[in-house]
């Protein structure tokens, strides 16, 4: 950190190191005797007290360094901050009597200029514990003498010193409790951290200290504040981001510009600035991908539960609008009875869901792998597969609706089909029913799926295989226990009701994929996929009708045969068709399309902040953030009153531009937000879950 001395400079820095001795050996602190009762140096007053007036053999007593800095001044804590000393204290103590350490009470984060400090203003107390033998003898006096120096500091910097004694009597009575400090160490008790136990884990990657907590129970809200115990790790100034959310915390500050190395262990403390609670935790340097217990021999209950949460994600996507329509039929044809193979039939169908989910997961971890921006859900990224479900979806609903009747056939609930045929069809059944399930998110799946692309791939695997399994479950009972398939409904009247009504939940998903595609085509792509689904029906109507000619018949098929391949041709057009910029957005001033001359153009200019958010419209978290967090008055006001521009960069389709971007932090996909200082440091990224609060305090914060 410092340059080595020339060797010219050697006998110099000799000589003045011999002064400096020479002057600590004379200086009066050094001789004195130690002093009793308050004692006063520059801009503070300190004192040794004790929290009782006498103390019993073999008992322990609370004896303290009181600190009162003059107004404006502070001292420091443990982690002085960005600039500062610690206290550091000595102990002169009788044989056998035991000094526990400093009880360091948490600090106030102090802002000083650019800087941000942790220490203490005003009159407070740094207490320890101190044990005496239990064979002294009653009227005996505990001498305690304490060498303490220190660094109080307003805007310059005065270090002190001081030799403190305090004399406490022996005595066989309870001791009674000094009034003068019980204030004091009240106030000590109030800001002592609670030790916890909570698995943490932190990584110093890409220049950011980030923390993971898990099953911290006792956490919830906002306005938690990180403060770490190492020196020379985080660059205090920078506004550490803490997130609770369902018993995880996830902490991450910028690394310090004298970061050296990480620490063995990252001792912190957590503090909820309203109402005070703190939480002293210990973190290990590890993986944040899994939770802590992942690895080793703690892994199985770990992943345990990331399989469980899976198994349940896959079972509720049964009960998913995309999905249930499609399984209500097979469920039906079970209700009506397939016959004797009906566990064959499930276990085809319970083949075709898990390998189909191994298959997709398979291409998501090896592109992941390859580097690809992906995530799950990738195959929406591409205009060709929305339209392609779009049409499924559309087809399923003409089908559920009576349009044409073949369609079940095609999904392996005919009753006339042969065993060979009908076990293909329970098979592209479950495959159908992967697809169409992919787009959607059940509760659980999210968090399981979350984990699952951030493990090594054979606990990946393990983790889509048991979603799929979750998903044919149902089926699969149904199937395997024909006493539960006797507990559904009769087969009656109302089966084809209910088969008609389950058409206007994939009508609705088809509109939402509409206006996916429409984000990413223009409005002519759109209306060429609006006249596919036009084609489409024509060619399904017209294939379900019946001709007594063999002419008649060849024109129908020809006829179907040039409307499916106008539609699939419209679908090739309009995915050719690029996304047009909205205009909008640039002439109402809040936000503006990204691009990398942009984003530059702004870090230029030393009156601008920059907010970036990297989104898609697939992309269900990113929605909710905007809605919740980012799309609120308290935003736009403070980015108006701060001069913040906003960028907004659109992964609905594949953005070679903005995966780029994404790579500069390390991520494979959305959401990103990344805070853009304007005095020129370092970006900031924000969690992938906001709130208004966290949001408004990280621009405040630049």
């Amino acid at each position: 950190m410092f340059p080595a001395p020339h060797p010219r400079s050697l006998p110099l820095a000799l000589l003045g190191a011999w002064l400096a001795l020479l002057a600590l050996a004379l200086s009066p602190s050094v001789w004195a005797e130690p002093e009793t009762g308050p004692v006063q140096r520059d801009h503070i007053e300190v004192e040794l007290v004790a929290e009782t007036l006498s103390i019993q053999p073999g008992s322990a007593v609370r004896v303290g360094l009181r600190m009162l800095p003059d107004e404006g001044w502070h001292t420091y804590w443990i982690n002085p901050g960005d600039s500062g000393l610690p206290i550091r204290l000595e102990w002169t103590v009788p044989e056998g009597t035991r000094v526990s350490g400093v009880a360091w009470p948490y600090p106030d984060a102090l802002p000083i200029g650019h800087l941000v400090n942790y220490g203490y203003e005003g009159e407070h107390l740094l207490p320890v514990t101190v044990t005496v033998p239990a064979d002294w003898e009653p009227g005996a006096l505990l001498t305690l003498d304490l060498y303490a120096d220190w660094l109080v500091c307003e805007i310059e910097c005065i270090p002190g010193d001081a030799e403190l004694r305090l004399e406490l009597p022996v005595e066989t009575e309870t001791p009674a409790t000094n009034p003068r400090v019980t204030h004091l160490f009240d106030w000590a008790d109030t800001r002592r951290p609670a030790a916890v136990d909570w698995p943490a884990r932190f990584s110093t990657e890409a220049r950011q200290l980030s923390v993971r907590i898990d099953a911290a129970d006792d956490l919830e809200g906002d306005g938690w504040q990180f403060f770490p115990a190492s020196e020379n790790l985080v660059d205090h100034a920078a506004e550490a981001f803490v997130v609770v959310d369902n018993g995880l915390v996830q902490v991450s500050q910028r690394l310090s510009t004298f970061f050296t190395g990480a620490p063995e262990q990252l001792d912190f403390v957590l503090v909820h600035a309203t109402s005070g609670r703190a939480y002293a935790l210990a973190a290990e340097p590890g993986d944040l991908s899994t939770p802590a217990g992942l690895d080793g021999t703690q892994s199985r209950p770990g992943l345990a539960l990331i399989l469980l949460l899976a198994l349940a994600g896959g079972i509720l996507l049964n009960l998913m609008p995309c999905v249930f329509p499609v399984l209500s039929i097979k469920a039906m044809s079970l209700v009506a009875g397939a016959g004797q193979d009906q566990r064959a039939h499930g276990l085809a169908y319970t083949i075709g869901v898990v390998l189909s989910f191994g298959l997709l997961a398979g291409a998501l971890l090896v592109l992941r792998a390859g580097g690809e921006a992906l995530g799950w859900g990738f195959q929406l990224q591409s205009p060709w597969f929305v339209g392609l479900l779009i049409y499924i979806f559309f087809a399923m609903g003409l089908a559920l609706s009576g349009v044409f009747e073949f369609g079940t056939r095609m999904m392996g609930v005919g009753q006339n089909l042969t065993e060979a045929a009908g076990l293909r069809g329970s098979f592209f059944t479950g495959v159908l029913a992967t697809v169409v399930a992919s787009p959607c998110t059940a509760p659980f799946m999210g968090t399981a799926l979350g984990v699952a692309v951030l493990l090594p791939w054979p606990q990946a695997m393990s983790v889509f295989l048991a979603l799929g399994f979750g998903l044919a479950l149902p089926m699969l009972a149904l199937s395997w226990w024909p006493g539960l398939a006797r507990r559904l409904p009769r087969p009656g009247p109302w089966m084809d009701t209910f088969r008609q009504a389950m058409a206007f939940p994939l009508y609705l998903a088809a509109v939402w994929l509409l206006w996916v595609l429409a984000r990413q085509t223009d409005p002519n792509g759109l209306a060429l996929v609006l006249t596919g689904m036009v084609a489409l029906a024509f060619a399904l109507w017209l294939a379900g009708r019946r001709n007594r000619s063999e002419t008649a018949t060849s024109i129908r098929h020809i006829t179907v045969a040039l409307s499916l391949l106008f539609a699939l041709a419209a679908l090739g057009t309009a995915a050719r068709f690029d996304a047009q910029a909205p205009t909008e957005t640039t002439a109402s001033a809040w936000w503006e399309a990204y691009s990398p001359d942009r984003l530059e153009q702004l870090i230029e200019d030393p009156e601008r902040a920059v907010l970036v958010n990297m989104t898609a419209d697939w992309c269900v978290t990113c929605l909710v953030n905007e809605r919740v967090a980012l799309n609120t008055e308290a935003v736009r006001h403070v980015m108006e009153a701060e001069n913040i521009a906003y960028l907004k960069g659109d992964w609905t389709r594949r953005d070679p531009i903005i995966t780029d971007y994404l790579a500069q932090f390390d991520r494979n996909g959305v959401p990103l937000y990344v805070v853009y200082p304007r005095n020129g440091d370092t970006p900031q990224v924000l969690p992938q879950v906001l709130t208004p609060g966290l949001v408004v305090q990280a621009l405040q914060d630049i």
